[in-house]
């Protein structure tokens, strides 16, 4: 069985920090109020079981393929991670989240859906982080864990981003106001890849 504490604790260090996603909720709660950022929330969180059930099953039949090609891959994704981890460390953080024309709601749900699906980054995350918290000899089978986790990483994507959109006029505000808080984001979500990816290359 996976590690959901720690799993769960790095997904939320990555999740808050500064992206694409989050910012389309902050703009869509500032924009539109509320509901519109609760329901972009949504809808990105809904996108991430594509990109969960892609994982899942392609990592389930490398390991049933070549166990020395899911190390591979593992030891792959731990370099990518610490990649990924460095360029947080050098970003220069948020600015500010752009505000977006008011549209109904269900088009703010259909555009986050598919624009979580259709980002080939988020199925790349995907392929690379769920498996650093799989247990290949473990009594649950592999796709089992990685649908474990995605949900697990859904719906706490889930539960921060609707804080995002609840307080979007608030948080939009603060961070107009400390431009200097989305570095330190950045910087916590940096931490956590390369951390979480020298986690996989050292271990044994």
């Amino acid at each position: 069985m996976p590690d959901l504490a720690l799993f769960l604790a790095a997904s939320a260090a990555i999740t808050v920090a500064p992206g694409p996603d989050n910012l389309q909720v902050l703009a869509r709660g500032i924009s539109q109020g509320r509901a519109a950022g609760l329901v972009a929330a949504l809808g990105f969180a809904a996108g991430l079981t594509f990109h969960t059930t892609l994982a899942a099953f392609g990592i389930a039949a490398l390991l049933r393929s070549s166990p020395l090609a899911f190390e591979v891959v593992k030891l792959a994704g731990g370099l990518y991670l610490v990649w990924i981890g460095i360029k947080a460390l050098r970003s220069q953080g948020l600015a500010s989240a752009h505000e977006r024309p008011p549209q109904p709601l269900s088009v703010v749900f259909r555009q986050s859906v598919v624009g979580n699906m259709m980002n080939p980054k988020v199925t790349l995350f995907f392929v690379v982080f769920l498996p650093q918290f799989v247990n290949p000899n473990g009594t649950q089978r592999i796709a089992v864990q990685m649908i474990e986790l995605g949900l697990v990483f859904m719906l706490q994507t889930l539960a921060i981003f609707s804080a995002f959109g609840l307080f979007a006029g608030t948080l939009g505000v603060w961070l107009k106001r400390r431009p200097r808080a989305g570095v330190w984001l950045d910087r916590l979500a940096g931490a956590t890849f390369i951390a979480l990816g020298l986690r996989v290359a050292l271990r044994d």
